[in-house]
């Protein structure tokens, strides 16, 4: 399968190695860096280094919004890290998913900082300026990406705009939430300005575009116009709907993107880089070092695996999806089969009768290493993006009910569904997404921004949690608490998160 490889791992560059805390700025090597920095070429593989910290974005994901929200009831049968997300535990600052999410995010932010910083003292060894200023663009967009992640898991996060000394890092609190989404609607909209709308190499594929950058910024502003819970997270009440709404505009009148007209192909392996992808991330198969994908599997019990008689992935048990999300679907939705797999099977005579996602899982393209899988993952799509503008008009953007009605009845019609349906509430627009992006790691989100996590998720429990292990939700557990090793490293810099 032919990828590029803006994601190749770089050993030989002190600023892809990580620090003992995820905000020291300083290279390991200063030489290293200075010496580094002399050509077109180096300043691109730089670039492709902060790319590089996407490589589990889409694992962090599935673990931490499709396992926390309704759509999973991930209740292991023996201890797993999955299953305290899944139960909103109090004691789970120490969880290796939740650190992950800090430490991956904070050391591409290094990255992307680093790169930033040679730009402006060193970036004249560029020959193109276009090129300088793209690549500048490039590590704006990315820095704002990672940003996003942290700000919409943790609620208040350090700011690092520069290279930081370690004594530097260790003075540098957590930002007001308010604050941090300044720094991230400045980056994109410095990157909307700079980023191409479209590259021309082949090599180039999956770097961000203006339209990727509009997007996400059209999505920073929606969640931020989510309420606040009276919690310290990612919504802040700031009415930006009409400010999103006219972003996502420009990406639909761009011309770029459009609607697929199979729900299958969005997802195929030999249709990646197709009409519906707005960003992805990018994996090559069959590269040393390895740079293949893992989310495909990762929902998937082993013993399916078992089953048709491919070897195990990851020794992992069961996610089964909620009851709830399978009774969602109507009995004519073609989603529900190719995003669940619904079938009993059976191994070693134990016939397992619990669903289970398979959305992204090509049973002919198992690779040989199971860290290996050739498959994109697709973290922006235009039926998101027409979906997101049903959102807004809702929270009362321009716009009518019909266009709402429109965008639920495109989607609805492409997964077989013909009765039109007329009057789309926002609890409605939701159930649809939940549907339409199931296995894509948005519920969670969706949930917090829409304002229905602390009343959809409490009756879900209800519902579905039949072996009584889910405690009783609060608006607390919307984000989760900052990582204890980052507590620990400098003792009064940061406090936990309420209550955790």
């Amino acid at each position: 399968m032919k990828k590029n490889y803006i994601y190749t791992v770089i050993t030989a560059l002190a600023l892809s190695t990580g620090c003992q805390k995820e905000l020291d700025q300083t290279p390991i090597s200063t030489a290293t860096t200075e010496t580094f920095f002399a050509s077109n070429s180096d300043f691109i593989q730089a670039t492709n280094a902060v790319y590089a910290g996407l490589k589990t974005y889409p694992d962090r994901m599935l673990n931490l919004s499709e396992i926390r929200s309704d759509n999973l009831y991930a209740v292991a049968d023996g201890p797993r890290d999955w299953e305290p997300i899944n139960n909103f535990a109090r004691s789970i600052s120490s969880n290796p998913y939740i650190q992950e999410a800090w430490n991956t995010n904070l050391n591409s932010i290094y990255r992307a900082n680093t790169l930033l910083d040679k730009l402006n003292t060193n970036g004249s060894v560029i020959t193109d300026a276009a090129l300088r200023t793209r690549l500048t663009a490039e590590a704006r967009f990315l820095r704002a990406f990672y940003y996003f992640d942290l700000v919409r898991w943790f609620g208040k996060v350090p700011i690092a705009d520069k290279v930081l000394s370690i004594a530097e890092a260790s003075t540098v609190p957590r930002s007001p939430v308010a604050a941090v989404y300044d720094f991230i609607i400045n980056d994109l909209k410095y990157a909307a300005d700079n980023l191409p709308d479209i590259y021309s190499a082949a090599a180039d594929k999956g770097r961000a575009t203006k339209w990727a950058a509009k997007g996400f910024l059209a999505e920073v502003y929606m969640t931020r116009s989510g309420p606040t819970y009276s919690i310290e997270g990612p919504g802040l009440a700031t009415n930006d709907w009409q400010t999103a709404l006219g972003l996502l505009n420009e990406v639909i009148g761009s011309g770029r993107y459009s609607f697929s007209t199979s729900y299958a192909n969005i997802f195929s392996y030999t249709n990646e880089n197709n009409s519906e992808v707005v960003f992805d991330v990018q994996y090559s198969t069959g590269s040393n070092p390895v740079v293949g994908s893992t989310f495909a599997w990762l929902l998937v019990p082993d013993t399916y695996f078992l089953s048709i008689s491919k070897p195990i992935q990851g020794g992992l048990q069961i996610k089964p999806v909620s009851n709830n999300l399978v009774n969602s679907y109507a009995a004519n939705d073609t989603r529900k089969a190719f995003n669940i797999n619904s079938t009993p099977f059976t191994n070693a005579g134990v016939t397992e009768t619990r669903p289970f996602f398979k959305k992204y899982l090509d049973i002919t393209r198992i690779p040989v290493n199971r860290v290996d899988w050739p498959i994109n993952y697709i973290a922006l799509r235009y039926t998101d993006v027409l979906m997101l503008k049903a959102e807004c008009i809702l929270h009362g953007a321009a716009g009518t009910q019909a266009d709402v009605d429109g965008v639920m009845n495109q989607v609805r019609g492409r997964a077989g569904i013909t009765v039109p349906v007329a009057g789309t509430t926002l609890a409605q627009l939701m159930e649809e997404r939940r549907r339409e992006f199931a296995a894509e790691g948005l519920r969670w989100h969706d949930l917090v921004r829409s304002g229905l996590v602390n009343t959809v998720i409490p009756a879900w429990i209800t519902q579905d949690d039949i072996s009584k292990s889910i405690a009783a939700f609060n608006n607390n557990y919307i984000i989760y608490p900052v990582p204890q090793a980052e507590l620990n490293a400098v003792p009064g810099l940061y406090t936990q998160n309420v209550g955790y």
